[in-house]
Order: C-alpha cells, then sequence, then structure tokens
C-alpha cells in the first residue's frame, strides 16, 4: 500500500532527514534560493552528470570544456543580458504572495494561490553584478548560463579538438541568476547547475544524416503552439518524424530533441515528459524555433529542459562586439563560414529533483520510504552487512567491500543495528542491493542478496556477487541470478 501523492514539502524534509539536499547556511537559518547536497544527495547529483556527460559528450563529434563562472564584462552585452535578461516583478493584492512574471504576462494573469490581482513592483535585471580587482574594480557579472563560454570558446576548440563541422562543444557547470522569488524546493533556485551544449552545424546543412528511423519514431507528448493560441492545454500525441513533416523544427534540432527524449526514458522519466512548443510571441530574441521538455512536479508541469535552434545569432554577437572572426573552414564544401547552432539544455538541479520524485514512495505495508532510483544512479549500489559484526563475518564483509569498491561502485558498509533497521536505512537511501554475510557464510561461501523494491532475495556464491551485482546494475532481476530463498535473514 502506497501513501498519499508527494508534496514538495515533504520531499525537502525527507531530503534533509536522510542527508540528500540541506538548505545552505542551516544553522542560520538558510538564505533564500541556495542548497547544499549532502553526503547521498552529492553521490546521487556526480552521478547523473557523469551520465549526461556519457550519453551526450563522449563521442566523436563532441568535445567538452569548463569555462569561468566569470567572464569579460562585454560577454553580456554581446548576448544580451545586460540589456533583456530581467522580469517583472510582481506582489498579490490579495495574499501578499510576492513573484515573478514575463513581460507579456503582466496584466494578463492572476495569482495562482488565491486568484488576486497582481500589482507591479516593477523590472529588475537577474544578473548577479561583482566588481573584479582590488585599486580599480571592474564591474563584472556572474554568468546567467554556460552557453557563451561555448560561443567564445569556439574557435580555440575547433582547432585544438581538431573537429570539422558538425561538431558540439558542451559543459555542466554552476550558474547564477537574482531570482525574484525562489520557490519549490531546487526547483527554481539563485545558484543551480545547467548541462548543455553548442552543436555548430553548416548554416547550409539541411539534412542530418544521424536522424534514423528509429529517432523518428521516438514518441512524443506535445503541447503545440495552435493549441496554447487558443488557449487550451491539450497533448497531442505524436513522433519526432511527424512533427519534422509538420514543419515544426529541421532535421538537427529533431535528431537532438529525439536524444533527449532517449535519455530520459533511460532514467525512467519519459512517461511524465512533455514537449512544449514555444509560441512565436514567446520565441527568445536568438531562437527561430524552441521546446520545453517539461517534467510532472507535484507542484504541476515545468520545465526540466530545453531545445533552441539559436541559428547563427550567438557566433555573430561575438564577432560584432570582439572584432574578432569566428568563421571556420569547411572541408566538405571548401567554404568558410560561420556555423548555426541547435542548444540542447538541462536543467541537472530539476533532473535530481524528477529524479526524486519519481523514485520517492512511502510504504505503509513497510512503515518506510522507498526510493526506486535506477541502480546504477542510486548514492550506493550496495550495502554489505555482516549480520553479527564479529570475528569471520566482519573479515569476509570488508574484503567483498574492498572487492565491490575496485569495480567503480558505491558500497556502504553497515552493521549497526537490527537486520530490518540496515535494510530501512538503504530502501530510503534508494541503495538497489544489500548483502548479508551471515554464520552460515563461512561454511557454505555462500552470501544472502536482498533487492530493494521487490524485498526478494537470493543466495549466491561468494565468488559470483561481483557479477551478480554487475548484471543488476545492467537492468537484470535479482531473482534470476541465485537461489531463491524466502527469509534466510530476519
Amino acid at each position: 500500500m502506497v501513501s498519499s501523492a508527494l508534496t514538495i514539502d515533504e520531499l525537502a524534509q525527507f531530503c534533509k532527514r536522510k542527508g540528500f539536499i540541506f538548505r545552505s547556511s542551516d544553522i542560520y537559518g538558510g538564505f533564500s534560493g541556495f542548497w547544499d547536497y549532502g553526503p547521498l544527495g552529492v553521490e546521487l547529483f556526480q552521478n547523473v552528470k557523469r551520465d549526461f556527460w556519457k550519453w551526450f559528450v563522449a563521442r566523436d563529434d563532441m568535445a567538452g570544456i569548463e569555462a569561468s563562472v566569470i567572464s569579460h564584462p562585454t560577454t553580456w552585452q554581446a548576448s544580451g543580458h545586460v540589456a533583456s535578461f530581467s522580469d517583472v516583478a510582481v506582489v498579490c493584492t490579495k495574499c501578499k504572495q510576492a513573484t515573478k512574471l514575463d513581460k507579456s504576462e503582466v496584466g494578463k494573469v492572476n495569482c495562482s494561490a488565491c486568484g488576486g490581482k497582481y500589482e507591479v513592483q516593477g523590472e529588475f535585471s537577474l544578473m548577479f553584478k561583482t566588481n573584479v580587482g582590488a585599486l580599480k574594480p571592474t564591474e563584472a557579472y556572474l554568468r546567467g548560463e554556460t552557453a557563451q563560454a561555448m560561443f567564445m570558446d569556439f574557435k580555440l576548440v575547433q582547432e585544438t579538438a581538431r573537429k570539422q563541422l558538425p561538431f558540439g562543444i558542451a559543459q555542466v557547470g554552476r550558474c547564477f541568476r537574482n531570482e525574484i522569488a525562489p520557490r519549490d524546493f531546487i526547483f527554481r533556485c539563485r545558484e543551480f547547475t545547467i548541462g548543455e551544449f553548442e552543436f555548430f552545424i553548416h548554416p547550409d546543412e539541411k539534412t542530418c544524416a544521424l536522424l534514423d528511423a528509429g529517432h523518428k519514431k521516438v514518441k512524443v507528448r506535445l503541447l503545440d503552439a495552435e493549441t496554447q493560441v487558443k488557449g487550451k492545454e491539450t497533448l497531442k500525441e505524436t513522433t519526432i518524424g511527424a512533427m519534422v513533416k509538420e514543419g515544426r523544427l529541421d532535421e538537427w534540432h529533431a535528431y537532438w530533441l529525439a536524444e533527449q527524449l532517449l535519455w530520459f526514458d533511460s532514467l525512467g522519466l519519459a512517461e511524465k515528459i512533455k514537449i512544449r512548443e514555444h509560441m512565436k510571441t514567446e520565441l527568445s530574441h536568438y531562437s527561430s524555433a524552441t521546446f520545453d521538455l517539461d517534467f510532472e512536479y507535484p507542484f504541476g508541469s515545468n520545465e526540466v529542459g530545453g531545445n533552441a535552434n539559436r541559428g547563427q545569432y550567438d557566433l555573430g554577437q561575438h564577432v560584432q562586439f570582439s572584432k574578432q572572426k569566428l568563421e571556420v573552414f569547411d572541408e566538405k564544401t571548401k567554404q568558410k563560414v560561420v556555423p548555426r547552432v541547435i542548444e540542447p539544455t538541462f536543467g541537472m538541479d530539476r533532473i535530481v529533483m524528477a529524479l526524486l520524485c519519481n523514485a520517492y514512495e512511502h510504504d505503509v505495508k513497510r512503515d518506510n520510504v522507498i526510493l526506486h532510483l535506477p541502480a546504477y544512479l542510486a548514492p550506493a549500489q550496495v550495502a554489505v552487512f555482516p549480520l553479527t559484526g564479529k570475528g569471520k563475518e566482519e573479515k569476509i564483509a570488508r574484503a567483498l567491500v574492498k572487492e565491490l569498491r575496485a569495480e567503480g561502485w558505491g558500497v556502504v558498509y553497515d552493521e549497526s543495528g537490527s537486520i530490518g533497521k540496515r535494510y530501512a536505512r538503504q530502501d530510503e537511501s534508494g541503495t538497489p542491493l544489500c548483502i548479508t554475510i551471515d554464520p552460515e557464510s563461512e561454511k557454505t561461501d555462500n552470501v544472502t542478496i536482498r533487492d530493494r523494491d521487490s524485498t526478494k532475495q537470493v543466495v549466491v556464491e561468494l565468488g559470483g556477487v561481483v557479477e551478480v551485482v554487475r548484471k543488476v546494475i545492467r537492468g537484470e532481476k535479482l531473482v534470476t541470478l541465485g537461489k531463491n530463498v524466502e527469509t534466510r535473514v530476519k
């Protein structure tokens, strides 16, 4: 039996209690919009970022960078952030709740909490200002996005990584936005992590050889622009291929949108993802087509990622402001060109939050929370329990922990409390497998492995544990990999 629907407050309390995510500066009452990842949270976060890199960047046509969070001030003039990166602050005249609106929404929407009218407080820049230098300080900004460094480093990366068009530049890094109203736990923060890449293409290249039949068949729950113009929220079941035929996006744009959806599917999130097409009235100044990837959070469907066709805008702006040439010689066409760009973007903190929301189950029968995280993303893949924590049991357990860690997996050693409490601790942490060494293990050379989701147990020879764990992490069911037992260990 599962409890009622998860709330964001419930998730936040759970994350604090278990060591996933804390308020930053908690001993001083926290600091709005800033969060710290605890011992479990940082492992989950690192695993998500590692998987992102493996899926999108570890390929021949991609290169990675890690840029500074402060760049030359002119960067943000060229990008348009100084002039236009702002929101309108409003306060509800009825319930006094403060929030922000896009300029296009002012006067058109009422308070989401009580339905009252908003009173405009003014327009505020989202850029964090800072000073660089001691004696003659220069006014600068903490970056509001990771994209601009990839445009500015475009030529250097192309030359040093010896890339030919089409190719991409990726990074995962911290960004800063002086949000008017941070809210919904780690969803809307003032400091956060973005994973994104800019994929550079010959401006005249319309077809994408990578867009195969499999990509075209990727299913999409689409909220198209026409439906939104009519003021409706009706989703249309379609495919990537159909969207291309309808002219909603070009082939390169379609390929990367499909890859995003395929990655979310690998994370177990695809069923709660919808694609929202931007209406012409809301398109960014640089974009000819943009799609939000929205996840169904407890507070509603909201953006976890995006994909924009940025054209040649950004490189063109930096050419204008820097007076430097950012064209490349294309070997196929024998032309010097300024490439056009497709930009897939991911809110990495929002992905972590989506994973936690999707994995969270309060099981009334077990009387504890179970986090059904994918095995390879969990903070730890295995927990090892010597039943008594003494003598040869401990020796066998310590040796097994060493062997498992040598495989690169997260491993927890726990000899404290009853076996039931140890299981419960790991269920709440998302650990998919628990291995118990009991008094019989020394005689039989066998151990008991327990599955987090089903609570089923199997007996496995000590020498075969590593291979069993490896197969479970790859997606095989534990009950097919050993001798089933009812309750060998209670």
